[in-house]
């Protein structure tokens, strides 16, 4: 079948959408083949591994899930995947192939509710991303005969070459009844919390929630009086817990008909804590930025001491923290950024200092200096720091 595919590409003709399945159904095997030689043992056995347990116990599906992960998204050094090194080691692959295989880098990963059944394929609600996807499986329709309209599924999809709104089924694949429909809706919140960025692939939901983060900073500011604390960490978390509780309290008064008779889980109970190396520090400062959303920053209160004092970065305590905020990947641009905004008139003397460079401006190197220290703050266009849900998920998780 592979030579009908590209000999109908090479006549001038498109190939079909069953030729596309069949042949991906050949380059999957190859590259799941690829992936699992010994070449890359030294990266794939410790993933299994790990998601083994002391009891080295992993299911099947578990074992596919994170093959599959592993060829598709591993970031392997150099910062190429299973999947970039089989297209580029195979010279014999055509346009199409190509084309194929390096589609499935960025799979779509997500928990579908079954809308329908049509012929071959089945059409499916992403419960995170609030998108439709037509999707087939490359062993064919067999793949969808023990699931029904309104089930579930849990997978991941992979694009159909360019044949426009065509998916496939990509590794491992979980099915569960309708009457599943509040524990499906709860772990689809919960990957959409830990995971905005699978939100995000709808280009509707980043402007939600965009507008959802305005309105939730705006909230903030006039709640604890500015977008910028410096707080012990006891008084931090007393402070987020009280404004979690405003919000919420807020949004039940906002609905009080759909409120009525029942009490919202979790009122009464703490909202907030934070990580143990925030809570260990002396301060931490609390930043709600416009772009950024709400961040948190370990002894804060120290660096703003030293933009306010530059004499202090002759202090290694005071040197070791600076260059940690540069060189952590955990630690965006912002802090820095806002410390040397507040201070133009010392920020100058610090990093020169720091640096040992006596030239430094900041007007006329920081931008290059931060770039250079985190480029992959750069790298992606940002993205709303809360995840907007859609009205299909807001359903299944009231019982609707």
């Amino acid at each position: 079948m592979a030579d009908a595919v590209q000999g109908t590409h090479r006549g001038g003709g498109e190939p079909s959408l069953a030729d596309l399945i069949e042949r991906s159904a050949e380059l999957k095997g190859q590259l799941v083949a690829f992936g699992q030689s010994a070449r890359f043992d030294r990266w794939l056995t410790p993933l299994l591994l790990e998601a083994a347990g002391p009891e080295r116990q992993l299911d099947e599906g578990g074992a596919i899930r994170i093959i599959d992960h592993f060829i598709l998204r591993y970031r392997l050094p150099g910062g190429s995947t299973v999947v970039d090194r089989f297209v580029a080691g195979r010279k014999d692959l055509t346009a199409v192939d190509r084309e194929i295989l390096l589609g499935w880098r960025d799979p779509v990963e997500g928990i579908f509710e079954i809308q329908r059944k049509e012929k071959d394929a089945v059409v499916l609600l992403n419960l995170v991303d609030d998108l439709e996807y037509r999707t087939y499986s490359n062993v064919g329709r067999a793949a969808f005969r023990g699931v029904s309209k309104g089930g579930f599924l849990h997978t991941c999809l992979v694009p159909v070459h360019s044949a426009g709104g065509a998916w496939l089924v990509s590794g491992a694949m979980s099915s569960y009844p309708k009457s599943s429909a509040t524990e499906i809706a709860q772990a689809a919140i919960r990957l959409a919390t830990n995971q905005p960025e699978l939100v995000f692939r709808n280009p509707v939901k980043i402007e939600q929630g965009w507008q959802r983060m305005r309105e939730d900073r705006a909230a903030f500011v006039e709640f604890c009086g500015g977008d910028e604390l410096v707080l012990p960490p006891a008084e931090a978390e007393d402070l987020l817990n009280g404004y979690y509780r405003h919000r919420q309290e807020a949004a039940v008064a906002g609905q009080p008909g759909r409120a009525r008779g029942r009490r919202l889980p979790g009122l009464d109970l703490p909202f907030f804590e934070l990580p143990r190396e925030l809570a260990d520090s002396d301060t931490i400062g609390v930043i709600y930025d416009q772009v950024d959303g709400l961040n948190f920053y370990v002894d804060y209160g120290m660096l703003r001491d030293l933009f306010a004092d530059p004499a202090l970065v002759a202090r290694r305590q005071h040197q070791d923290l600076l260059r940690t905020y540069l060189r952590e990947e955990s630690i965006a641009p912002l802090p820095i950024r806002r410390l040397a905004a507040a201070h133009p008139e010392t920020a100058d003397a610090v990093f020169r200092k720091l640096l040992r460079k006596p030239g430094f401006t900041w007007s006329e190197h920081g931008e290059a200096l931060l770039r250079r220290r985190k480029p992959w703050y750069y790298a992606d266009e940002p993205r709303p720091g809360v995840s907007v849900i859609g009205d299909r998920l807001s359903a299944l998780a009231v019982g609707r």
